[in-house]
């Protein structure tokens, strides 16, 4: 059926071209993370009001995966992803004249909006043209270039802020991606194996209602809702914690600790291959306590130990993320994509409410009242593991009766 097969011209191609994508979309995502402090100051609003140019991008973006994903089965893979990853590069280079804090929102509403293109359809498009013995180092490439866009915008950002300012650091960003995307729609094979199909929307909100009613799929939802919000959370705070007195570090130091993201590289794949081996529930409460470890080890005031302490946060975050959207898979008794869709919902959205509300705690209490919200979200995280065990257990009696 002349799927892509590893070792041919054309799987090189079409993975260096969704690792580019990937990177465009998740460098251009996160961009205004290292920049919170800057817009704090330079547009006189608050940090928690400030976490806006970031919260309302991922609650966009939340919204619009499950919408694109179907739009992707009547219009196609590669024109709808090509259209997001160009419209993403054209909203950074807007960003950069944009002449007050609110259009700065307006604009990354709609970048949200457009970011869905990519996750929503890469991974449907790789599972119809990988050949299946060479779709795992496939998937596995496209994520790793999420992961280093997200690490690779914020340091561009950061330094380059630190050199000029941030409206420049905006223009070369939106360059690179631009750049970028010329070089996806020459190296991304045009689809063989996809059938458009009308667009129906009964069959898909009949789905996801179907996934919402299931209580196992409503916790794991919630644990995604609650980490993220936890992670994006100490991500958004700790920049404002580490400008100030007295460790007074520059926005190019503070872009470069992003780089503590490649922990997360290994602890997904190993955290998920332990879950094989020794059981999802128990190996997820080992992740989330290290993640809670590494939350009360940042409190220390010794520099050293807070970069020790979102280490192993980080660490935490990315093997408590890959146990359960892994989980979320297996529990899909219908319609995985719309059960990975609905993850990936909740996911951002945790994102968007969590790393708003952090700002509040922030702005009362400090650096510990930012700690203590993580920690609420984490034991509400290990409750809702522990009411998921239960569940599937009254499941299986149910099932064996």
């Amino acid at each position: 059926m002349d799927y892509i097969q590893k070792g041919t011209k054309a799987f090189t191609k079409a993975n260096w071209a969704l690792f580019l994508a990937g990177f465009i979309t998740f460098a251009n995502l996160y961009v205004s993370q290292p920049l919170l402090p800057t817009f704090a100051q330079e547009f006189h609003v608050s940090p928690a009001v400030a976490s806006l140019s970031l919260s309302v991008t991922t609650l966009a973006l939340s919204i619009s995966m499950i919408i694109v994903g179907s739009l992707s089965e009547a219009w196609g893979r590669k024109s709808l992803m090509t259209i997001s990853i160009f419209a993403a590069s054209v909203l950074t280079l807007a960003l950069a004249f944009s002449p007050n804090f609110e259009t700065i929102l307006v604009l990354r509403v709609i970048q949200g909006v457009v970011f869905a293109g990519l996750p929503a359809i890469a991974m449907a498009y790789l599972g119809e043209e990988m050949e299946p013995s060479s779709l795992g180092i496939a998937m596995g490439l496209y994520i790793s270039g999420n992961s280093v866009g997200g690490l690779s915008g914020r340091v561009i950002i950061g330094t380059l802020t630190d050199l000029y300012n941030w409206q420049v650091g905006m223009i070369v960003l939106g360059i690179i991606s631009l750049i970028i995307s010329m070089l996806f729609i020459w190296m991304l094979p045009n689809s063989k194996h996809f059938t458009a199909r009308p667009l129906q929307l009964k069959p898909l909100t009949q789905s996801l209602i179907q996934h919402l009613k299931d209580p196992s799929m409503l916790c794991l939802f919630g644990i995604s809702f609650v980490l993220m919000g936890s992670f994006v959370t100490l991500y958004n705070y700790i920049g404002f914690k580490l400008m100030a007195p007295p460790y007074n570090l520059s926005a190019t130091i503070v872009g470069w600790i992003f780089v503590i993201y490649l922990v997360g590289t290994f602890s997904s794949a190993w955290f998920g291959s332990l879950a094989d081996r020794f059981g999802r529930q128990k190996m997820l409460i080992i992740a989330i306590a290290i993640m809670l470890a590494g939350a009360l080890i940042t409190l220390q005031s010794l520099l050293l130990l807070k970069i020790v302490g979102i280490t192993v946060f980080t660490f935490g975050f990315f093997a408590a993320h890959s146990i359960a959207s892994g989980w979320v898979s297996k529990r899909a008794t219908h319609d995985k994509a719309q059960a990975s869709s609905l993850y990936l919902f909740f996911y951002y959205f945790g994102s968007s409410v969590g790393g708003t509300a952090g700002g509040v705690f922030w702005m009362h209490f400090g650096w510990i009242g930012v700690i203590a919200m993580i920690t609420v979200f984490l034991v509400i995280a290990c409750v809702l593991t522990f009411v998921l065990k239960g569940i599937i257990a009254k499941q299986r009696v149910a099932t064996s009766h």
